[in-house]
């Protein structure tokens, strides 16, 4: 079957699954159901695309070997089941997933890791769009990685930005991949930096990573890229008043959108703001003063500007050795972070934990004994 066969496929698989699966389901929806049937959607898609015809989930579990091999190849059907391998929660996928990124590590490390964030409105997904079409007709290959968030009641994530990006999702060297931010915290998905990986072992020379939206603990994604676009609407100076320590001494660069039309003159105005607000702050990353710029995904002003400005970052970053150490620090925060989650999980799979903490837990609810005492007596339990 031709690529674009396939990719044409695709989408409309996506289209028909997910409508089968909301009018299936919908009304008996429980707190958590949503993400088991997004999880069973993107199966559902991949086998429809291969062919096989059936609304079940995958009935035979992917081979690692043969996924690593594919995703090499630029194979981005096979890329999106790998990611879905990798989002899986089934303890069964869980040594699969590990195999498949242990397969492919050393094929990565050669993308340019672009993280974007930005308040609620700012057109964070009309940018990457705009971008990312830029970008692809200057002969790179893009990959996105669009975060969604998740319901608190339903589990569920709507997922619709591979929707929004209609001519990005058109381009045969771009791909995008919206995934569900689940109950992590920092922006981003459980398996982003995964997903990421997988991305740059198929060969897409830039990723960028669009979080959920701004605030003060969406920091995660810092420790995933090597820069970090902080997106602005005009009258930042007052907008962004309650964020500015979270997220603006995390900024690398800042752009400025949606500055076409009318709102031309109020996009100097705010940038002009930020540059005043910069000098008080201490700069993300040690040598490089973070530039300010203006931009519009409507007309594509500003686009070059942006990417001539990235690029510059990278070439500065080479040459004085901050994109090296990056690099180090994001393998040391993946690793202790991988770490911290088998650890807690071990904890909670112990008998003496389990058998312990619906005790504790009643005695802390009733008042007769504090959280902190709680907690230490729970793992004293645990080491006894």
């Amino acid at each position: 079957m031709a690529y674009k066969g396939k990719r044409a496929l695709w989408q409309e698989a996506e289209v028909c699954v997910y409508s089968e699966l909301l009018r299936r389901n919908y009304r008996v929806m429980q707190p958590g159901r949503a993400k088991d049937l997004t999880q069973q959607a993107s199966f559902m898609c991949e086998d429809v695309t291969f062919g096989l015809q059936r609304k079940t989930t995958m009935r035979h579990d992917p081979d690692p070997e043969e996924l690593a091999a594919a995703i090499l190849a630029g194979d981005t059907i096979r890329l999106a089941r790998g990611i879905t391998l990798i989002e899986s929660e089934a303890p069964r996928h869980e040594a699969l997933a590990e195999r498949l990124v242990q397969l492919l590590l050393p094929n990565v490390g050669g993308a340019m890791r672009v993280g974007i964030t930005g308040v609620p409105g700012v057109g964070k997904s009309s940018l990457i769009e705009a971008l990312g079409c830029w970008l692809c007709d200057n002969g790179r290959r893009v990959a996105v990685l669009a975060v969604d968030p998740t319901s608190s009641l339903t589990g569920g994530s709507i997922l619709g930005d591979k929707t929004r990006m209609e001519q990005l999702s058109r381009r045969p060297n771009a791909f995008i991949r919206p995934s569900p931010s689940g109950r992590t915290l920092g922006g981003v998905a459980r398996k982003s930096r995964e997903t990421l990986l997988l991305c740059e072992a198929a060969g897409f020379d830039v990723v960028l990573v669009e979080t959920v939206g701004v605030g003060q603990s969406e920091t995660t994604v810092r420790s995933m890229v090597d820069l970090f676009l902080l997106l602005a609407l005009t009258g930042a100076g007052d907008d962004l008043q309650g964020i500015k320590k979270g997220i603006m001494e995390l900024a690398d660069l800042i752009a400025i959108t949606k500055a076409d039309g009318d709102n031309k003159l109020r996009a100097q105005k705010a940038r002009a703001e930020l540059e005043q607000v910069l000098h008080f702050l201490h700069p993300a990353t040690e040598g490089w003063s973070t530039p300010v710029i203006t931009c519009s995904s409507h007309d594509g002003m500003g686009i070059g500007e942006l990417w001539v400005t990235v690029e510059k970052f990278f070439a500065e970053g080479h040459r004085k050795g901050w994109i090296l150490r990056r690099r180090h620090e994001q393998l040391r925060d993946w690793f202790r972070s991988l770490l911290e989650e088998a650890v807690l999980r071990r904890f909670f799979a112990d008998a003496k934990v389990n058998e312990r903490l619906p005790q504790i837990e009643e005695a802390v609810l009733a008042g007769k004994l504090g959280a902190v005492s709680g907690v230490r007596e729970l793992i004293r339990a645990k080491d006894s």
